[in-house]
């Protein structure tokens, strides 16, 4: 009897113990280790697959500390033994490069991606297959959730890259590109339960290439590409996305332009906000003191695209060298001497579109007439370059019925061309906007009537414009000299406070200088130079390490990280406001 019992309890004992190891396992079975040369059957997006497939069985070729190589199983079998091992050379040296590149900078710029995610692994996966012609690779934020709530899904941070791409030197971009979308995800849907407008999530993975010098050589790079792609379709909305090659084109020479002229730190901020989009951008310019906003800066781009001058303005030019010396083609028109002769173009665009159309020939008197539909929003800088082709930049002032006029006296004595510079800038990105522009040419200029502007108005308005930007940009500055030179004292000051997440290449940054006093009140140790100089530079960066890895217990270890990024984040800056306030 009591035999019986305890053997009754032991069999319960064992059953509830097969139980507890049976549901571990099947709660954690995606977290498991993979093995070397397992095959694995993986969903893929059909639009994307070459041969519109939606899921593929892959090989896993290689495993390191930080990514797992999955290759398409009928694309593996192709490859001859040297074929597969250079293949597996070559994926050695990009997870190198991963591991000592592209993470530590992506990471510093942009934020962590989720780990260790919903596999519960910290690997993120890299699965080649073969995709349509011309694309590089792709990001599924499906993956990030449970079959449960996508039946598709993964379950497992990857990305997919085009197998074409396998041996190609363009390989380290792809990857980076689609790892920023990665981070994207954990650091706006994850972290901030905000969606990322299409656009400036291409905006930033796009950008990440140059942030990592993949760019610098412009031979070959992808940087060329986009340039190539831009000037044969500018006249893409740069919002509105497709997928196309155009989108890419409009988008990546906007994107440079922007980091060029306000600060990649604009991408980071804008990331690290529950704002999406365009709402995104204009809260990081402000953030970051600007007051221009997303119209003014694309206004400015497509200036800047149609001169590339930095002596018209500031604003005006690349200050990337592999971009100075790029401009768009204008659509050209040549006038006739006849008398009346009308010169008609109507165009129907999206929002953030933009045209560029030159005038020329040897029209007297030239009256420009612009007609723009009244629910949509549009901008018209032009150029006017006289005969020494010395030339001016000025802007068409539009009534509130969209209308506006302008007469250019003597136009083919003293001018060699007039381009105007019509865009698109509704709130509303889906629908069609008309507009239409008329040019005639007379013996005299006649009265302007309705909304007109004539040159000297222009002039005038375009120096006082320049005259507040100047008077900004002193008080600005200014501003930070007084902020240097309160920082003689060597402490943090207590009214000192660190609002922003601070990273490497900010310069005359005042919470920056707000970060060296810090650091150069922790003693040599941690900031041995001590300069307080408002630029976030090498020094500064070995100095947040430093700081990183002593406190490490509160600022690496939530992110299971040995090693300090040098990325002032929300960790780094609590433990920072911890330390002041225990002073």
């Amino acid at each position: 009897m009591a035999l019986s019992n305890r053997l009754a309890k032991n069999k319960f004992i064992f059953a509830a113990i097969f139980s507890a190891v049976f549901l571990f396992c099947f709660f954690y079975s995606s977290a498991s280790a993979a093995v070397l040369g397992e095959t694995k059957k993986f969903n893929v997006d059909p639009s994307y697959d070459s041969k519109g497939k939606r899921d593929v069985t892959a090989d896993l070729i290689l495993e390191t500390d930080k990514l797992y190589f999955y290759v398409d199983d009928a694309v593996w079998q192709l490859y001859s033994a040297e074929e597969k091992s250079a293949a597996i050379s070559n994926l050695i040296a990009l997870s190198n490069e991963f591991d000592s590149k592209i993470y530590p900078i992506l990471t510093s710029n942009y934020g962590f991606e989720w780990n260790p995610g919903i596999d519960n692994d910290p690997r993120t996966t890299i699965l080649f297959h073969q995709l349509r012609q011309g694309a590089g690779g792709y990001f599924n934020s499906g993956n990030e959730y449970s079959r449960y709530e996508v039946p598709a899904s993964n379950e497992r941070e990857m990305v997919y890259i085009n197998s074409d791409y396998i041996a190609s030197p363009l390989l380290k971009g792809f990857l980076a590109h689609e790892f920023t979308h990665l981070i994207t995800f954990n650091q706006k849907e994850k972290m901030r339960n905000s969606e990322e407008d299409v656009w400036l999530n291409e905006a930033r993975a796009e950008y990440a290439i140059t942030l990592l010098g993949y760019n610098d050589a412009y031979q070959g790079s992808n940087l060329q590409k986009r340039v190539v792609e831009f000037l044969k379709n500018p006249n893409d909305s740069l919002t509105y996305w497709k997928g196309a090659s155009a989108d890419y084109g409009v988008l990546n020479l906007f994107t440079h332009y922007l980091a060029d002229q306000y600060g990649a730190r604009i991408l980071n901020d804008s990331l690290h906000s529950s704002y999406r989009g365009i709402e995104s951008i204009n809260y990081a310019l402000k953030l970051n003191g600007y007051s221009d906003d997303f119209s003014q800066v694309f206004t400015n781009w497509t200036i800047a695209v149609a001169v590339n001058d930095c002596s018209l303005g500031a604003k005006y030019c690349y200050k990337n060298k592999n971009l100075s010396n790029i401009r768009v083609f204008s659509e050209n028109d040549i006038l006739p001497s006849d008398v009346g002769v009308n010169v008609m173009a109507s165009y129907s665009a999206k929002s953030w579109t933009a045209y560029w159309n030159e005038i020329s020939g040897d029209g007297n008197n030239l009256t420009f007439e612009f007609n723009g539909e009244p629910e949509g929003s549009f901008k018209l800088p032009y150029l006017l370059c006289d005969n020494s082709n010395k030339c001016s930049v000025n802007f068409l002032l539009l009534g509130g019925n969209n209308q506006g006029k302008i007469t250019i006296n003597n136009f083919n004595s003293k001018y060699s061309f007039f381009t105007i510079i019509p865009s698109v800038q509704s709130e509303d990105i889906i629908s069609d906007f008309n507009f239409a522009w008329t040019i005639e040419t007379g013996t005299s200029s006649g009265n302007d009537n309705g909304n007109s502007n004539n040159i000297e108005d222009e002039t005038i308005q375009k120096l006082m414009a320049q005259i507040d930007d100047l008077k900004k940009q002193i008080a600005e500055t200014q501003a930070k000299i007084d902020a240097i030179l309160n920082s003689k004292n060597g402490g943090a000051s207590s009214t000192c406070e660190i609002s922003n997440n601070l990273y490497f290449g900010l310069v005359g940054s005042s919470q920056v200088i707000c970060l060296q006093q810090f650091l150069k009140s922790q003693g040599p140790d941690i900031y041995p130079e001590g300069l307080v100089t408002g630029n976030f530079l090498n020094l500064t960066k070995n100095a947040v390490i430093r700081f990183q890895e002593k406190y490490a217990d509160d600022i690496l270890k939530p992110f299971n990280l040995t090693e300090g990024t040098g990325y002032v984040g929300e960790k780094t800056r609590a433990k920072i406001s911890q330390l002041i306030d225990a002073k």
